[in-house]
């Protein structure tokens, strides 16, 4: 069984941020590998309608468009249902999460993903990097650990 993995909407938008930081630059190598991996079967993306509404309001239409082009790796759905909804509203409370990555990380749950890739630090340290048995990385982490 491939790896089923959830990418972050961040992790789809790394490569257009500032690529003169030497973070960046790593974290968009990284989520460029996992595109890769999926594109090759290694490992199965998940897209979910929260996913959808935050490229929806996307104010550029070139990120917009290479958002869905990458969007189409994504063998795996998520649509919206009361569980989730409740789900998210328990890891706003528990965790202190902002409602749309806590409906992200209820979309990964739902979908029983083993990781939660994400290149957001404030996310990663509320979480202390795991909910439960999902794990949360930062893709360079994934990657390496991978490879």
């Amino acid at each position: 069984m491939h790896k089923l993995l959830y990418l972050d909407y961040n992790c789809f938008q790394r490569s257009f941020d500032d690529q003169q930081q030497v973070r960046i630059r790593i974290e968009s190598a990284a989520c460029e590998a996992l595109f890769s991996f999926a594109a090759l079967g290694q490992v199965r993306l998940i897209w979910s309608f929260i996913h959808e509404d935050e490229n929806a309001l996307c104010p550029f239409l070139d990120r917009k468009i290479e958002v869905l082009k990458l969007s189409e790796l994504c063998r795996v759905q998520v649509t919206p249902e009361a569980e989730i909804l409740k789900l998210a509203e328990h890891l706003v409370r528990e965790h202190r999460l902002m409602p749309k990555d806590a409906l992200h990380m209820a979309c990964a749950i739902r979908a029983n993903a083993r990781v939660f890739i994400t290149c957001d630090d404030d996310l990663r340290k509320k979480t202390a990097g795991k909910i439960g048995k999902l794990l949360i990385q930062y893709p360079q982490e994934y990657v390496m650990s991978e490879a």
